[in-house]
């Protein structure tokens, strides 16, 4: 977790968002790429690459590079590596491909919190951005001054496409020496006895050398309520779950879980792609 994007539109909730990622790049003595999206209307997109440019766009373009080196001298980044750019693409599709070409190893964005993402990227955006991504997609939702996930809920179904990503999320939980609890949510929709659904987690767990863990069976109404009331239960400081690409999250989730996990949990949420 050396390569770390922020994407940002100098909201509180971006500085938030930073501010985590000032703390990881700190524990990993990593870098910071500070993204700002000019999302700017096709007929205009090609008078930037002119000989003059058209004059909005290029206020736009000055403005917002102000704003970045504005942003790089707050004294949280002192000490840390930071590259800025302001790209023209639509906000997610210009998050992945930047992601994809500067091979970053950990996406950070901020969070409007319970109602939903609505600050760093609009709409649907973030959904895709967390569905999409194939690195590690950390939501923040608050202002943190200290940034330290001791307690960190893992919830899953266990099953042997998840061990993959896993391995990436104890990679991440190490770095805090953070406590696993792994998690499997039982619904009247999704219902396996006690006996069951511990030996899956038992058989999950065999592959791995792991030994700072707990494991929990927790029942609800449904998945989405589940992880959010047994974080809640055990004070979690984060939660983590696995994507699954397009088509959504892996079997142990359906729907939109994920997006609605990420918008409704006021806990900090991070995704790992399967």
């Amino acid at each position: 977790m050396r390569r770390i994007l922020v994407p940002t539109d100098f909201s509180a909730h971006a500085d938030n968002a930073l501010k985590v990622a000032a703390q990881i790049a700190k524990k990993t003595n990593g870098e910071i790429f500070l993204l700002h999206m000019l999302e700017i209307p096709n007929q205009m997109n090609d008078a930037i690459t002119g000989a003059t440019g058209i004059p909005e766009i290029m206020l736009f373009i000055r403005k917002a590079n102000e704003k970045l080196q504005k942003t790089k001298e707050k004294n949280f980044l002192k000490g840390i590596k930071v590259t800025e750019s302001v790209k023209f693409e639509k906000a997610f599709d210009g998050i992945l491909s930047f992601t994809s070409k500067n091979k970053t190893d950990l996406i950070v964005m901020g969070s409007h919190g319970v109602s939903g993402i609505e600050e760093v990227l609009i709409g649907s955006n973030t959904e895709k951005v967390v569905r999409l991504s194939d690195v590690p997609v950390l939501v923040i939702k608050k202002n943190t001054t200290e940034f330290k996930p001791s307690n960190f809920v893992f919830a899953s179904d266990f099953s042997k496409e998840i061990k993959k990503p896993f391995k990436k999320m104890v990679a991440f939980a190490a770095i805090f020496n953070a406590k696993l609890h792994l998690v499997m949510i039982c619904t009247p929709n999704s219902f396996k006895p006690t006996a069951i659904s511990e030996q899956i987690i038992r058989d999950f767990m065999s592959g791995f050398d792991i030994k700072n863990y707990t494991t929990h069976i927790y029942n609800d109404v449904n998945i989405e309520k589940g992880i959010r009331n047994f974080s809640n239960a055990i004070d979690a400081d984060l939660i983590g779950l696995c994507t699954h690409g397009r088509t959504g999250l892996a079997h142990f989730f359906t729907g939109s879980i994920s997006e609605d996990l990420v918008n409704h949990a006021v806990k900090p949420v991070i995704t790992f792609k399967i």
